[in-house]
């Protein structure tokens, strides 16, 4: 009896000793992901890459664009539902539109314009057939268009740089952005 009793009081602190280390059927509580720093969001690379991009829409179109004419810029669609975009497709509109302008080209600010296509939530979207009206209505010597492609680990964006008058594309660039947990959540992912 003695024996039975130390055996069973072993057992407990054992498994009391399992269950303080973790060992046991509960598992350790999940750790909280860290909150990002001020350190961190200048190390993302998300704008660095848009402002690149639109550096190389702006070399690769050479002398064809002049910096004193307007230029405009549409949302970025999703190239599966080109009526569609998402925050992603505004925000990397607003990036490189922010690097014309750097660059000094005038740019139009469309969304305090009238009689541009808008969307609820979608934003500044440029159909092909619309693209000739708001130029001349602006009088924009060339619009800026782009499309973004999905992935499981990438998302894939095409900009162009268009003129109006005959939608000849007068300057592309191609870039991939890793599909991250900030990037799903512009994408409207969760």
């Amino acid at each position: 009896m003695m024996k039975s009793a130390a055996l069973v009081i072993a057992s407990a602190i054992a498994l009391s000793a399992c269950a303080n280390l973790g060992l046991g059927n509960t598992p350790p509580p999940a750790a909280a992901s860290p909150v990002p720093t001020w350190k961190d969001a200048e190390a993302n690379e998300f704008i660095p890459a848009n402002q690149r991009a639109a550096s190389t829409l702006i070399a690769n179109a050479g002398l064809r664009i002049d910096p004193a004419r307007p230029l405009i810029i549409a949302t970025l669609a999703n190239i599966n539902f080109l009526e569609e975009s998402s925050t992603f497709g505004r925000i990397i509109a607003e990036q490189v539109s922010g690097q014309f302008t750097r660059q000094d080209f005038k740019m139009v600010e469309m969304k305090f314009r009238d009689k541009v296509f808008m969307k609820q939530n979608v934003g500044e979207l440029l159909l092909t057939r619309e693209i000739k009206d708001v130029a001349q209505n602006h009088s924009a010597q060339a619009v800026i268009v782009g499309t973004y492609a999905e992935s499981d680990k990438l998302v894939f964006v095409n900009l162009k740089l268009v003129r109006p008058s005959d939608n000849t594309v007068i300057s592309s660039v191609d870039y991939a952005i890793p599909m991250d947990k900030n990037i799903k959540t512009l994408l409207g992912r969760r």
